[in-house]
């Protein structure tokens, strides 16, 4: 009797387990069902990104230059120049005084600036290196490269106009804060071209093809596409003694400042406060140029005119 007992208890021991297993199984399943009711009901709610609208630059003030190009007016005032975080040549960063001035919008394009070539009789651009199909990078619509400096400053005389200086760049650029790049502190895909295919483009972009990556002025392609030629020449320690109003750059030098980065670079590279440096003889796919003009200058023109 007593191994009957033991056996009943064993049966009702391995069929109250078998119970319990298929209770489990069954609430298991029931909260599975749930969580993928609960996933889908997430996934239906969720609303698409509100789109940012757009800026409106209409406040400042066109001209237009004797080369035919757009320019906008960059109005006097204080503004941060360099970062404290960046490399040494960008600190300390400090705040400095620039009066009106009008910059190009956009960057020169190899078409005006073969314009330019016939009309001067000058040699045209040159570039020394490219791992690619050299046809992939000369257009008429994508930005003007392989002038050395000495090229983009005669271009930019022949506008009635010339190279912007460095701080001149760098307000146009950030504006009055200390952003990082043209449109704010973040970087987000489709805002620049910079290094990889990602934005669009494998090597060069027409100027003015992102919108979401103007400056505070309106300005294209201030982070990105090419880099570009300015008036000053290079001093690694400059920063640390320049005049607080409109600073034009050191008087000696063997090197001339490039601002903005290129398709070339990593997105680090391509800070407003990011300085570069080159012989004016220079000449490479990664560099071009835009110009600036005196707003005394510009008034006097139109009152010509």
């Amino acid at each position: 009797m007593e191994n009957k007992g033991v056996l009943i208890g064993a049966i009702i021991f391995v069929f109250g387990s078998f119970i319990l297993m298929i209770v489990g199984l069954v609430y298991e399943s029931h909260k599975s069902k749930q969580m993928r009711e609960l996933a889908a009901s997430i996934t239906t709610e969720t609303r698409p990104a509100v789109a940012t609208a757009p800026r409106d630059f209409t406040i400042y003030k066109t001209i237009t230059g004797d080369d035919g190009r757009e320019m906008v007016q960059i109005p006097e005032g204080p503004f941060w120049m360099g970062s404290k975080e960046g490399d040494p040549d960008e600190a300390p960063d400090h705040q400095l005084y620039v009066k009106t001035f009008y910059m190009d919008r956009k960057e020169v394009t190899q078409g005006e600036y073969d314009r330019f070539v016939r009309m001067t009789k000058r040699a045209k651009p040159f570039v020394p290196v490219f791992e690619d199909d050299i046809s992939k990078i000369v257009k008429p619509e994508l930005p003007a490269m392989g002038m050395s400096w000495s090229d983009a400053d005669a271009y930019c005389k022949w506008g009635g106009k010339r190279l912007p200086t460095e701080a001149e760049w760098e307000k146009a650029g950030r504006g009055e804060g200390k952003r990082r790049y043209a449109w704010g502190d973040e970087f987000g895909t489709g805002q620049a071209n910079v290094e990889g295919e990602e934005d669009g483009f494998k090597y060069l972009a027409p100027p003015g093809s992102f919108e979401s990556g103007r400056s505070p002025y309106g300005l294209y392609d201030m982070t990105g596409n090419v880099a570009e030629w300015v008036a000053d020449t290079y001093d690694e320690h400059y920063y640390e003694k320049s005049p607080y109003r409109d600073p034009t750059g050191p008087e000696d030098g063997s090197h001339k400042v490039i601002r903005g980065g290129s398709w070339r670079e990593t997105p680090n590279h391509a800070r407003l406060s990011k300085r570069f440096q080159a012989r004016m003889w220079r000449t490479d796919s990664t560099i071009g140029f835009r110009c600036a003009k005196d707003a005394d200058e510009a008034k006097a023109t139109r009152t010509s005119r």
